[in-house]
């Protein structure tokens, strides 16, 4: 059971099933708008990717991943029309070394939001955007998402072979007349009719919506371990100007040593 800390009321606990859930974020956004949430698992010194030498790769740390938090990540791809993600996501999981192919993940402890979707009217899946510049996507990497559209925003190159090649395989390539920006992206994806968009990349993503004020909501497990190290990154690297969040809800998970917060950018 979690215990709610924020907004108190008569219902203190709830279970972590299905928490998520009820927030029906795939109904939020306004007509003619999409819905933009992000979701991240940090350690208390903020940390949410560490170099892993071993992989060569930056990655959620061992000793904060838990399948706890994993559980309500897939619940909040459940309410997603799109998953906004990275080449370099695409990159990992052709050698192996991504978390797990972009849920709705499979199997009987996801089922219920499989069934959930269902009687949302929403599709098995949610499609996919790739955000990426230089397009080193490895296409067999792509193979798993054959049950869905695939999108890539990117900025206008000469790379027209790599393009090409994207394309052939069923992947629709939509340019930008510069940088890709937080602007570019919203606008695309309600031109695309997506009505709720889950961000999973990293922080170059996160400050790119931020900066533009293109990120309605932001999901964020603390989880009680310090990890310190200098290789890391946090939910966002770069410069900004400061942006107020407004707390909406606050779970104590006490049997992983973890809170769950649900904040909304006060200046979308």
């Amino acid at each position: 059971m979690l215990q709610q800390l924020y907004p108190l009321g008569q219902n203190a606990e709830c279970k972590l099933e299905g928490c998520y859930l009820k927030f029906n974020l795939h109904q939020q956004a306004a007509k003619g708008e999409v819905f933009i949430y992000a979701n991240y698992i940090s350690s208390l010194d903020g940390r949410i990717a560490l170099f892993d030498e071993h992989m060569g790769e930056y990655a959620v740390p061992k000793a904060i991943a838990n399948p706890r938090d994993w559980r309500l990540y897939q619940e909040l791809a459940g309410q997603s029309d799109v998953m906004l993600t990275s080449a370099r996501y695409f990159r990992q999981l052709a050698v192996g070394k991504a978390q797990d192919l972009l849920p709705v993940g499979s199997g009987e402890k996801f089922a219920d939001i499989e069934l959930w979707r269902q009687a949302q009217g929403l599709k098995a899946q949610p499609d996919v955007v790739i955000l990426s510049d230089s397009l080193d996507i490895p296409l067999p990497a792509l193979e798993g998402l054959n049950d869905r559209n695939v999108f890539v925003f990117t900025s206008k190159q000469l790379k027209r072979e790599k393009i090409e090649k994207l394309t052939d395989a069923g992947v629709t390539v939509l340019e930008s007349d510069g940088p890709v920006t937080g602007q570019f992206i919203k606008s695309q994806l309600i031109q695309l009719g997506f009505k709720s968009a889950y961000m999973i990349a990293g922080p170059k993503v996160h400050h790119t919506l931020l900066v533009d004020d293109c990120l309605d909501e932001l999901f964020l497990t603390s989880h009680f371990t310090i990890l310190g190290g200098k290789n890391f990154h946090s939910v966002l690297d770069d410069e900004l100007k400061a942006k107020p969040m407004q707390l909406q809800m606050l779970y104590l998970d006490n049997e992983s040593q973890q809170m769950f917060m649900r904040f909304t950018y006060k200046d979308c």
